[in-house]
């Protein structure tokens, strides 16, 4: 299986505004949390352990 990668990009940005609303108390940990699971066991089925850890590593808290 092979991501395209406008999705890659579309999917940083998307979890980028997710966690920013989390950060400024619009959505709850857990609503941020369902979505990074959501993208994590939606890019699992492909070899994507790489990305997955590059994509991750910009949301430290």
């Amino acid at each position: 299986m092979c991501l395209k990668s406008r999705k890659v990009v579309e999917a940083s940005r998307r979890l980028g505004e997710r966690f920013a609303d989390w950060r400024q108390g619009k959505i709850s940990f857990a609503e941020f949390d369902a979505s990074v699971q959501g993208w994590i066991n939606h890019v699992r089925y492909a070899d994507s352990w790489g990305l997955r850890k590059h994509m991750l590593k910009q949301f430290r808290w």
